[in-house]
């Protein structure tokens, strides 16, 4: 039987319990897993005067490396590496002073899940569903009101939390598979303790934390789980650049460089044209990755070590801990390059067949392809980013399929754009999709113009790369006559229990709407099977007389897609198409499963044909 003292010591050891005037508020990360290829573990520890103590580990396959202390006393960094062959437990971190003992935290140790550092990431057999999840669906009512926390919920103002969460989410996975998506990508889900227009998730104040209107770490990690079972990858969305303005940090920050400018707002001149710009002044590079993005959103400095190994840390950690298959990495220029080279290493370095994208926000390929992976760069930069979001791409769709032709204007657009793709060192790991939750929909975009919608969402679907859809654009969400973001990401009809108009049952959608529903499914079950589609060659044609070809293929099977925006009907030329064709006959049209020889092939005026070429 246990003394009464050893049970006592277990006791204080669960809850960190302080002997005397100390005590610990913060605890990151919380807890952490033994067998990682990494073994050094940097734990920050929060709590007043903190730094007068001297930690104390025993526990086999455990070595302190370092204390770290900082300006603030109130912070301390411990250092340990874990052996490769370290049991999992938990164990007690002692805190003395003069030799006496003053703080005990018992710290866990967790097994990681079998095979958790060769999981696969999303990859271009993948489409991915974007979801900002306040808006999609209300799963859980019993969290919409925190008055304590702020920012309550208001649907009818654009810029106020709505109720949507993470069991809205689970609730919709039967939807999304129907739908034929396989990956799941939600805007950031992590507490955002802002006074105003927190629903977005892009001012973190807990880096640590679900935010509760959104529901639970426990209830994320189900989400992961859940995906898991039914066939998705989850992929979290995350912010190194900055934190929210709320961020418990700061009020009582460990140093003053751990946000730049001492903590004090300085715009960034937004010009990411700068890191490659070999006649930019120092000045402008610096206050393009020091200043902040907004007032709202501190800039946090990842050349402090110690604030680049927690934001490393904290990543790794949600990998494990939410079961994810892939991290989007929000404005991805803007943080310290060499950090997010680091970063993006050290995340690859842990689990091999990850994936990873990045943001960057330029119609430019050069920039776009600067930080992917393999990349040649004349300043011999090199990233693990395996891919990038693909926005020159994005930017010439509405030319592309709305500019009349002629020699420079219309399907010329997008030929050019794809013509740029030698400058990328893997072109079919990029992120292609029509809209998302920055801009205009994509049926804005075009004018509500069907037809060309039609075509760009086709493009989207069989081109090189991973397609990505922002909730909604399948039932031909829009947001006409403005471009605010409350509007843009406004409610998933059918995900309140009140809404008139459901997007699940089809009930009180239009007869497009439907349509468009219809097209987005049938597509994207079949792109599911298509292996050509995934990582198949691609050739396309020159426009010619308002005609756009191009065609995916491998040894087994062909697709071709034929865009006309003619006010007549096209026949397929096969004579011009023969190099690639050579001996095949049969165009089977996938939209209405006619089938007819390839020269009779036929596509209707201002519409798109898509053919398996047998």
């Amino acid at each position: 039987m246990k003394s009464i003292s050893a049970l006592f010591f277990v006791f204080v050891c669960s809850m960190g319990i302080s002997f005397g005037q100390f005590s610990l508020d913060r605890v990151e990360p919380p807890f952490w897993w033994t067998g990682m290829q990494n073994t050094h573990l940097q734990i920050m520890f929060y709590g007043e005067n903190i730094a007068e103590l001297s930690p104390i580990i025993r526990y086999d396959g455990i070595e302190v490396l370092e204390t770290v202390l900082v300006e603030n006393p109130n912070y301390l960094f411990l250092i340990l590496d874990i052996h490769p062959d370290t049991k999992a437990g938990s164990f007690a971190i002692e805190f003395s002073k003069d030799d006496m003992m003053q703080l005990y935290y018992s710290y866990t140790l967790n097994a990681r899940s079998e095979n958790s550092g060769e999981r696969q990431g999303f990859n271009n057999s993948d489409a991915i569903y974007l979801i900002t999840p306040d808006r999609f669906v209300n799963g859980d009512p019993g969290n919409d009101y925190m008055p304590e926390i702020g920012d309550t919920l208001d649907r009818s103002d654009p810029q106020a939390r709505h109720g949507g969460d993470i069991q809205g989410v689970i609730n919709s996975l039967q939807y999304l598979s129907d739908m034929g998506f396989t990956s799941i990508w939600l805007n950031p889900v992590l507490e955002n303790k802002m006074p105003r227009t927190s629903y977005h998730g892009y001012a973190i104040t807990d880096f640590y934390k679900v935010d509760p209107r959104f529901g639970s770490n426990e209830d994320y990690q189900l989400l992961g789980q859940a995906c898991q079972k039914n066939g998705f990858k989850l992929i979290m969305d995350m912010v190194m650049n900055h934190c929210g303005s709320e961020h418990w940090w700061m009020k009582d920050l460990p140093s003053n460089d751990w946000i730049h400018y001492g903590g004090n707002y300085v715009q960034t001149n937004h010009r990411r044209s700068v890191i490659h710009d070999p006649y930019a002044p120092e000045s402008d590079k610096e206050l393009f990755s020091n200043g902040w993005f907004v007032k709202s959103m501190p800039d946090m400095n990842q050349q402090n070590p110690l604030l680049a190994e927690y934001l490393i840390q904290n990543s790794i950690w949600w990998i494990e801990y939410a079961h994810l298959q892939g991290i989007r990495h929000d404005t991805h220029s803007y943080p310290d390059k060499n950090f997010m080279a680091d970063w993006s290493c050290a995340i690859m370095d842990e689990y091999p067949n990850f994936n990873l994208v990045g943001e960057e926000w330029s119609p430019n390929p050069n920039y776009v392809a600067y930080y992917q992976r393999g990349s040649n760069n004349q300043d011999g930069y090199n990233s693990c980013m395996p891919s990038m979001m693909d926005f020159p791409t994005q930017m010439s769709l509405v030319p592309g399929f709305t500019e009349p032709e002629n020699w420079n204007s219309g399907f010329i657009k997008i030929y050019e754009n794809l013509a740029n793709d030698f400058i990328y060192p893997d072109p079919y790991n990029l992120v292609i999709f029509p809209d998302n939750h920055d801009m205009s929909r994509f049926y804005t975009q075009v004018n509500e113009d069907y037809n060309a919608f039609k075509m760009g969402i086709a493009y989207i679907l069989t081109l090189r790369g991973i397609p990505q859809i922002f909730y909604g654009t399948e039932i031909l969400m829009s947001n006409p006559g403005t471009d605010a973001h409350g509007i843009i990401r406004s409610d998933f009809p059918g995900g309140w229990e009140n809404d008139v108009k459901n997007a699940f049952t089809g009930a009180g959608l239009t007869d497009q709407e439907l349509e468009a529903q219809l097209l987005f499914k049938s597509l994207l079950n079949w792109r599911k099977e298509k292996a050509c589609l995934h990582d198949g060659k691609l050739v396309h044609y020159s426009p010619k007389d308002g005609i756009y070809v191009f065609f995916r293929f491998n040894d087994e099977e062909m697709v071709m897609l034929v865009f006309n925006k003619n006010e007549e009907e096209y026949t397929v030329d096969k004579a011009r198409f023969q190099e690639v064709i050579k001996n095949r006959k049969e165009a089977v049209s996938v939209l209405d499963g006619n089938s007819s020889p390839i020269e009779k092939a036929v596509v209707p005026a201002g519409s798109v044909g898509i053919f398996e070429i047998n």
